[in-house]
């Protein structure tokens, strides 16, 4: 089936590349060069995957990034970004966006990452499996091979946080409501600490992790695989 993609970019020529390149890809495709028309474009039919710059005229990326979440419209969304917006990748993220570019990009990785997403949101079951681990979230229990690996509560619920989301970039704010919920003396630390714990246990070399990926002054990201 073919996969629809939305574009909201005010750079015409930028916009205008991504369209042919997602078209050759096999993508329907529909664009839109300011907010308004592509809140309006976003609402009367809801694409597969959004691509969405965060500054854009008439309505902001982030307005549109809260009223697709607001109406539950579930779709991978897409910032793009411009280099030493740490603040507001942070922000469009905590809004409900799943992932970011930041510009220039290379188109391969945007294909590569908008396959990915729309693969993972089409799998299910209990089961997740990544390298050669398997999570069996009905048992509450990790396996490598046919052994169990042995995991804390907290770092269970991380890596089935991590998976659920995979691919995704998340702030550790989102982590520490995701896992630690309303618990009380909890902070930034207790993530990176948990994270550090778990990479021992997942990583064949914790210093330089193949899953759990660090996203500087923003937060975390695992990656299940290399997309090609």
């Amino acid at each position: 089936m073919q996969r629809s993609i939305l574009i909201i970019e005010d750079d015409a020529v930028l916009l205008r590349g991504l369209k042919d390149n997602f078209e050759a890809a096999g993508y329907r495709v529909r664009t839109a060069n300011d907010g308004r028309r592509g809140m309006d474009a976003l609402l009367h039919v809801a694409p597969d995957l959004l691509l969405l710059d965060l500054m854009l005229p008439k309505v902001s990326g982030y307005d549109i990034c809260k009223a697709a979440r607001s109406r539950d419209l579930q779709m991978p969304i897409i910032m793009l970004t411009a280099k030493g917006q740490e603040e507001d990748i942070v922000r469009g993220l905590e809004l409900g966006a799943d992932d970011y570019v930041t510009k220039p990009f290379g188109i391969r990785e945007l294909l590569a990452r908008t396959k990915a997403f729309l693969r993972r949101r089409e799998s299910g079951g209990d089961d997740v499996t990544f390298g050669d681990f398997r999570l069996d979230r009905t048992a509450h229990k990790l396996f490598r091979d046919k052994t169990e690996v042995e995991l804390t509560t907290k770092e269970f619920r991380l890596l089935e946080f991590f998976l659920q989301r995979a691919g995704r970039a998340l702030t550790r704010d989102s982590i520490l409501d995701g896992v630690w919920g309303n618990e009380v003396i909890v902070t930034d630390r207790s993530v990176d600490r948990c994270v550090t714990t778990l990479r021992s246990k997942i990583e064949s070399d914790p210093r330089n992790p193949a899953f759990i990926q660090t996203i500087r002054d923003i937060g975390y990201r695992f990656e299940i695989s290399q997309e090609p």
